[in-house]
């Protein structure tokens, strides 16, 4: 193999060139390279010495654009490197990094070479010593199998020096607290609390041209790129551990490992409010997504239920994304969700109303001295109830005495206020009241001045004290919602998932029948799976002759129900191969007639005989269903919802990402439209929901034990009022999964699995 000398020899072209932007010098001191800020991650975002591979002043270069931008603000030291010349911009130029004097003191490495010889500086970066590593370079996973085994061989050589890597395929990472702008974006960002990532490179430098118009700032930002090595659950935990970020912000179009992030997430919005906008909502777009980083796009419903459990707030929009982090990032969170609107425009106040109607929010009813005052203070014609029309004549006093009045009452927990152009009203003015209110009261505000160039110095103004201005009435009461959410999330206590007595060996024994038959797919001859992890079954057994389904039906109570068993028959219904209220007399019958129905149906069926299982009463209980479908992304995702033949046509189900505590569990049970049903309707017994959400979470506790099961549903699971019984089951295996797994995995704790 040639040297990367050798390999060297070219001219980075790039196609964008990158002004200065925004500088913002710093201060007295210079960077540290250790940074406890920024925890682990701390060498990316403020590093002393930052070298860039493949550095030229090459016009349209990326190479050049990246070091424009760190001499334009970085307080470090900017080391080019690049064989083809001895200096760049004044700076001395070495060959390669071992050539750098102290290679191993430098904190961050900048590669920017054509993808065939990207992989080997990757590595001379490890031999080096360099520990963090971001490679703007593309050419890699998004580009077809050539880039995909290259990409594979780039996370091989980060994993043998333990490299903190961002991309491939990344615009860089920037942080204003060190003045660091190692990109290859037009301009820097605006300091500010706000950390941001970006799977889109093109994203970043479209949402900082556009923020920096609206004055809003950002302290870390990162282009994750392909995400060969770092991903967005490191950076949710390095910014987690970050005092200066005070809300992390997000744009993905996939999820590495949910699960992890899952965690990761969960633990941040404890204390910091993550928030994120998720591409690939719909099929088309799952495709784009695919095409355009390589990201494997996970079920919605996955990504819905995973980022709900991990207390990540989720936006529809960039617009959202925003409005939410302004807020979050500047206002004190509600004691109670009953809103208060002040307006000199009834139109508007009315949008307003509408718009809380629309939220989880309320209208504050305020108390009777509040109301006293206000009609006092306003006009005969103004409405002193709420909303508070202080009129089209409302001086800056008025506003001021009906703000303040609405922000005391002890049933306000936060305030909209809204003001239309005026002759008398000057907006300035009207900010600087609404800082100076918002600050004695404490309570969350947020503005609605409308208007154009006029509002311009009171948004700042409003800036300044934490305050966002929204024209439209709307996003002001979306934006007090995300708070009301937020406060919710910081404050949830999450459980444990509870760890039940089951009999694992057992389990492992009827999945294993699968690998013996070779066949990936059970019916009801898998109800013994349930019954060893404590799922109530009905009493029933499987007969391969029809004298012992005589026999067996002699063993239970009553009239039995006969089934067909046979993997390759998964719809049994359909073909008659179900018998309901089967006497003793007529078993022997039923069972042939059975059995030459499959043959009928699929005559190269595999018949393992007929299910013969005691009757349940379905009229006395409420048909459900409990299932589960293994995300790419999430794993085990369940679902529960109304079962039998309602599960397809109502389409009314809650889904969790497993393993799932006992509140989780119990929120999926009363979180679908028809659990009144379960309570009790039109003089019907409440089902037991105690045993259902048990059940809940002993199926998440089986198919988190038992990766091997890729689908399973629990249809239907007749919910009574003295209990549960799973009536019908089926699954599908991967078999290899299964043959190949530790054998003495079931063994082991359900805790140590879900670590």
């Amino acid at each position: 193999m040639p040297s990367l000398r050798a390999r060297f020899q070219f001219r980075i072209l790039g196609s964008r060139s990158a002004g200065n932007g925004i500088t913002f010098k710093l201060e007295s001191g210079e960077p540290s390279g250790v940074d406890d800020n920024t925890g682990e991650l701390s060498g990316l975002f403020a590093p002393e010495r930052v070298a860039v591979v493949g550095a030229t002043e090459s016009e349209g270069s990326i190479g050049r654009a990246i070091v424009e931008n760190l001499r334009a603000d970085f307080a470090g030291e900017t080391i080019p490197v690049n064989p083809n010349y001895d200096e760049v911009f004044g700076l001395a130029c070495y060959p390669d990094l071992g050539s750098v004097p102290e290679s191993s003191e430098i904190d961050l490495a900048v590669v920017v070479v054509p993808p065939t010889i990207a992989v080997e500086a990757v590595r001379d970066c490890g031999e080096a010593g360099v520990r963090n590593v971001v490679v703007i370079t593309a050419g890699f996973g998004e580009t077809g199998s050539e880039g995909a085994s290259r990409e594979r061989e780039l996370t091989e050589v980060a994993e043998q020096y333990d490299l903190d890597l961002v991309g491939p395929n990344s615009l860089g990472v920037m942080s204003t607290t060190s003045g660091l702008n190692a990109t290859f974006g037009p301009e820097n960002a605006l300091p500010g609390s706000i950390s941001f990532m970006s799977q889109s490179g093109a994203f970043i430098t479209a949402v900082l041209d556009w923020a920096t118009d609206e004055g809003i700032g950002f302290k870390d930002v990162v282009s994750l790129g392909n995400k060969a090595v770092l991903d967005e659950t490191d950076f949710v935990r390095a910014w987690d551990d970050d005092p200066d970020t005070n809300v992390i912000l997000g744009y993905l179009e996939g999820v590495e490992d949910g699960g992890a992030f899952i965690d990761a997430a969960r633990e941040a919005s404890g204390d910091t409010p993550v928030v994120m906008v998720k591409s690939g909502r719909t099929e088309a777009g799952a495709q784009a997504v695919s095409s355009h980083t390589g990201t494997l796009a996970g079920s919605e419903q996955a990504y819905e239920a995973g980022l709900e459990q991990a207390g990540v707030l989720r936006v529809e929009n960039v617009q959202e994304l925003f409005d939410f982090a302004q807020i979050l990032s500047g206002q004190p969170l509600p004691d109670s969700d009953d809103v208060a609107i002040v307006t000199n425009a009834g139109g508007p106040g009315v949008m307003t109303t509408d718009a809380v109607g629309d939220s989880r929010l309320s209208l504050a009813s305020f108390s009777e001295s509040t109301v006293e005052a206000l009609s006092e203070a306003m006009p005969e014609e103004a409405n002193v109830y709420n909303p508070i029309d202080a009129i089209g004549d409302a001086d800056i006093d008025r506003f001021e005495r009906a703000l303040d009045l609405a922000l005391g009452d002890e049933n306000v927990g936060c305030a909209v206020v809204l003001s239309a152009p005026t002759a008398v009203i000057d907006f300035d003015d009207l900010a600087r009241v609404i800082t100076d209110l918002q600050a004695d009261h404490g309570k969350p505000v947020a503005a609605v001045l409308m208007g154009g160039e006029r509002t311009e110095s009171a948004k700042e103004i409003l800036r300044e004290g934490g305050i966002p201005n929204y024209f439209d009435p709307a996003r002001a009461v979306g934006s007090l919602d995300a708070l009301s959410r937020y406060r919710e999330i910081s404050g949830r206590e999450y459980e444990s998932p509870e760890a039940f007595d089951v009999d694992r060996e057992r389990a492992r024994a009827v999945l294993s029948r699968a690998v013996e038959r070779g066949d990936n797919r059970l019916g009801v001859e898998a109800m013994d799976l349930l019954d060893a992890y404590g799922i109530s079954t009905p009493e029933g057994v499987i007969a391969d002759q029809p004298e012992e389904a005589v026999a067996a039906a002699q063993n239970i109570d009553g009239d039995v129900v006969m089934k067909i068993v046979s993997p390759d028959i998964l719809h049994k219904s359909d073909i008659g191969g179900v018998k309901v209220g089967v006497t003793n007399e007529d078993v022997y019958d039923a069972y042939e007639d059975l059995v030459t129905r499959a043959r009928n149906y699929q005559p190269d069926a595999e018949i393992l005989g007929v299910q013969v299982q005691e009757m349940v009463d379905l009229d006395a209980g409420t048909e459900t269903i409990i299932g589960m479908n293994r995300d790419p992304q999430f794993g085990p995702l369940l679902l529960f919802g109304l079962g039998g033949i309602f599960v397809e046509i109502l389409e009314d189900t809650e889904t969790r990402v497993a393993p799932v505590s006992e509140r989780e569990a119990t929120e999926m049970v009363e979180g679908i439209r028809s659990a009144p049903l379960l309570r009790g309707a039109r003089g019907r017994e409440p089902a037991d929901r105690d045993a259902i959400v048990e059940s809940l979470q002993r199926l998440s506790q089986l198919v988190t034990d038992f990766p091997a099961i890729l689908e399973l549903d629990v249809n239907p699971l007749v919910a009574g009022p003295d209990g549960v019984q799973a009536v019908d089951v089926r699954l599908t295996v991967d078999t290899d999964e299964l043959d190949s797994s530790d054998p003495n995995s079931a063994d082991r704790p359900t805790e140590e699995l879900d670590s």
